[in-house]
């Protein structure tokens, strides 16, 4: 099986570790990861590795990520989205306009503190949030630092109705988001309780959702004999780093993890070399050895 990167369509109803053992079975290996956990109930882009890529995934994780979401206003929650209990409700008697809700917009923008839902993984004293919010407990939990590099409206998407009002946003941002608890502070600071009506994952670093494959259609190219069409190369998933081809005298060298001499195209702390345009292994600067380079992930053997 050809080592690469799946860009899968995750279904609602699935956890991201359900489709990881899908492509296992599809696949027919036990070198599957995937590269950022969406929630059961959010579809969208969910790049899979296979093979060898799987080495790389950590890279693509820290990539940023874009979402398309829905914010209701006039109604908060337990989960702070649509499946949680409601905490309070608060009737939408005013009419936001396109221009009310951008100036909202922009005081999210850039790098800010955020704190993490009850309902969520992030682990406090070993034991997981949402196991807490179960029990009835509210505790203190660390907030942690995120970049909103993008946030815009659908302006065609802004609605009143029943004494709420709701709208979508597309969101660009950093690693580790909470796009529900950003739905619900955009409503506190337009005066209102809120929650995450609607998510769906548009884009995981460079794989975009109307490239994915869903899992039917995958097993219908592996019906086909065509599942390999369904694998990007690794070096799609690092176009974010430095790409350096290399002669086949060098591709050696690094194939056989030699520490190098670093020279002018190395300036980036890590970067990918690549011979005859396949991924051969991720290179750094030598952490204790001034000039010279060493192997940081190998991607390709011998």
């Amino acid at each position: 099986m050809t080592d690469g990167i799946v860009p899968l369509y995750k279904p609602k109803g699935m956890t991201s570790h359900d489709c990881v053992m899908r492509c296992r079975r599809i696949y027919e290996t036990k070198k599957v990861g995937h590269t950022g956990t969406l929630d059961p109930d959010v579809e969208g882009a969910l790049p899979i590795c296979i093979g060898k890529a799987t080495k790389v995934a950590e890279y693509i994780t820290f990539l940023p990520k874009q979402y398309e979401a829905e914010v209701t206003l006039g109604m908060s929650t337990t989960t702070e989205d649509a499946s949680g209990e409601v905490v309070e409700n608060k009737p939408v008697q005013t009419v936001l306009t396109k221009e009310s809700i951008e100036t909202v917009f922009r005081q999210f923008l850039g790098k800010q503190r955020q704190t993490p839902p009850m309902y969520s993984a992030v682990k406090v004293n070993g034991k997981k949030l949402y196991e807490y919010a179960r029990e009835g407990l509210t505790i203190d939990r660390p907030s942690k630092m995120i970049d909103i590099y993008d946030l815009s409206l659908r302006e065609e998407t802004l609605n009143h109705s029943d004494e709420k009002a709701s709208f979508r946003f597309r969101v660009t941002c950093s690693k580790g988001t909470y796009i529900r608890t950003l739905a619900v502070d955009i409503g506190k600071a337009l005066g209102y309780p809120a929650h995450m009506s609607f998510l769906k994952r548009i884009k995981s670093g460079p794989f975009a959702a109307k490239e994915c494959y869903t899992l039917e259609e995958i097993q219908q190219k592996k019906d086909a004999g065509m599942l390999e069409k369904t694998i990007h190369p690794i070096h799609k998933a690092l176009q974010h780093l430095e790409h350096i081809e290399v002669d086949e005298k060098t591709a050696d060298k690094v194939l056989n993890g030699s520490v190098m001499p670093a020279w002018k195209q190395t300036e980036d702390s890590i970067f990918l070399f690549l011979y005859k345009g396949e991924a051969l292994a991720i290179y750094q600067h030598h952490p204790r050895k001034p000039g010279l380079i060493k192997p940081k992930t190998m991607l390709k053997s011998k």
